[in-house]
């Protein structure tokens, strides 16, 4: 694992097995989408390991213990509308109690500027770890204009959870929020001049989803 302030790229071998058959353009719509889901859980194991704790009183077969348990209100998770829906499933499966927002962005063709046309998140943001959950992080537009609407919202500790990175949208992001980390399974080489990472995987949401 390699780890910055800002960065951790996940550098497990199964998060990286699971990458590159992902990226293969002959892998179908229903193995991309189930990878996505593995893949995201190994991710997820990351981007929660500063969750806070506590200890409660608890009786096991055998006699009582202080336990450790999480502290603090339940975290939530928000999906950057459509494709990071298939990161927030495969989270949900593991910590299945977290509050769940979206917030709906596309990216306008000609400007790869964010435009914005759903946002709905759970309330008491400022007491909660908000997990933003996006598969790619190209441009950082959508990124940064998500994360501005959830600051706004009263969110403090924010952080980001990506499947592929693009060396422009790290910054991006790092010059936008410096306050949120970024969790991604890998830093790919740049954009092209419609916005795709290189050598990525084409449109995760349309891999995901089966359109084109």
């Amino acid at each position: 694992m390699t780890e910055t302030e800002h960065l951790t790229v996940v550098s497990h071998p199964l998060v990286q097995h699971k990458l590159t058959i992902m990226r293969d353009k002959e892998t179908s719509t229903a193995s991309f989408r189930r990878l996505l889901r593995e893949i995201s859980q190994l991710l997820a194991y990351e981007v929660t390991r500063g969750l806070p704790m506590t200890t409660r009183r608890i009786e096991t077969p055998l006699c009582e213990m202080d336990a450790p348990a999480l502290e603090g209100k339940k975290l939530v998770l928000v999906s950057i509308l459509r494709a990071g829906n298939g990161l927030l499933d495969g989270i949900l499966e593991l910590v299945p109690a977290a509050r769940v927002g979206f917030v709906g962005l596309y990216r306008d063709p000609e400007t790869l500027q964010p435009v914005q046309y759903y946002y709905k998140v759970p309330a008491e943001l400022d007491d909660r770890m908000v997990i933003v959950v996006d598969p790619m992080l190209a441009t950082g537009n959508s990124s940064a204009a998500a994360v501005d609407l959830l600051k706004q919202s009263g969110a403090k500790n924010i952080r980001f959870l990506c499947l592929l990175a693009a060396p422009e949208g790290i910054e991006r992001m790092r010059q936008a929020h410096p306050d949120v980390p970024i969790v991604t399974a890998a830093v790919d080489d740049h954009l092209n001049d419609h916005g795709y990472i290189v050598p990525g995987l084409g449109d995760a949401g349309d891999r995901m989803f089966g359109t084109k």
